[in-house]
């Protein structure tokens, strides 16, 4: 009896132990995170000024901040820098595995290179833009320094065109980390079929354009997802480099919610503007989740 009942309490232990593990991450994921969430969005419907106020106000504060000329401004540079991001991102990555995919020489030392700056933060990779682009001692000013006076690239200080210099400092970071996840998506492709298609007479161009890119589609999902992603929650990176200006020429939404927030004294103001990014994401995350769970269905 012994024995049965110290098997009895082996199995239970078994099915119980990764439940123990798990459950304090999931505790304070749910506390911390959707708890949060919750909270902002009720926040969002109260009378929150410098200060958490729970009495209800309604859509107030949303009523407000689509009626601000600085949350367009903010809506409308992030198209602009969303856009760009992924597109040129994706455009990139792309063009950088289909490089490496075809077994050069110091391969290694390239991926390397191509992943160097993903492992830095937003905030590193902005203030060394913000060096390079400045006009009195970056790019303009080395450019005429070798002769030509009349080059001019002030970006950084246009107003018109400071949020294109965003767009350049995150492509460069994120172009290597989107080019490894194509490169994983190209290695996994059975070689038999490029094989089988160059034995018909394909060109290599062509194998990639009919064959093997279409291929790729679950990897542009997920790419996709992801840049779009840190477009949206995009604070640091604006910040160090631009830091919303001239003016707030290149205010995003994150950047937007926290000046409201903890600088204006408008917390609901300021909830409701951090809500309206959680609906973007979600706008963006749900019908991918939904596509990607209709697939698996279909497939058993």
């Amino acid at each position: 009896m012994s024995d049965q009942s110290s098997v009895v309490g082996t199995r239970r232990l078994d099915q119980w132990l990764p439940k123990m593990v798990v459950a304090p991450s999931f505790v304070l994921s749910l506390i911390f995170i959707y708890g949060f969430i919750l909270w902002n969005g009720y926040l969002s419907f109260s009378e929150s000024r410098m200060l958490p106020n729970y009495d209800w106000a309604g859509t107030v504060h949303y009523e407000a901040l689509w009626e601000n000329d600085r949350w367009w401004v903010a809506v409308k540079n992030l198209g602009i820098f969303g856009g760009l991001f992924i597109l040129v991102g994706t455009v990139l990555g792309l063009f950088l595995a289909i490089l490496l995919d075809q077994k050069i020489r110091l391969e290694g030392a390239l991926r390397s290179i191509y992943l160097y700056p993903m492992a830095l933060s937003f905030i590193v990779t902005g203030t060394a833009w913000k060096w390079m682009l400045n006009p009195e001692f970056g790019l303009e000013h080395l450019v005429q320094s070798w002769g030509f006076p009349n080059f001019t690239f002030d970006w950084l200080v246009n107003p018109d065109y400071a949020i294109y210099t965003v767009v350049i400092a995150g492509v460069w970071q994120s172009s290597g980390f989107v080019m490894a996840l194509f490169l994983a998506g190209l290695r996994g492709i059975d070689d038999s079929i490029i094989k089988a298609a160059q034995v018909d007479g394909a060109s290599l161009p062509r194998i990639y354009w009919r064959i093997i890119i279409p291929s790729l589609r679950p990897v542009f999902f997920s790419t996709i997802m992801i840049l779009a992603h840190l477009a949206i929650k995009s604070f640091d990176l604006v910040i160090a480099l631009t830091n919303r200006g001239p003016g707030y020429s290149t205010d995003m939404p994150a950047s937007f919610m926290y000046t409201m927030a903890f600088e204006r004294g408008k917390l609901g103001m300021g909830a409701a503007s951090s809500t309206m990014m959680l609906a973007m994401l979600a706008a963006i995350v749900v019908p991918y989740l939904y596509s990607e769970l209709r697939g698996y269905k279909k497939n058993g």
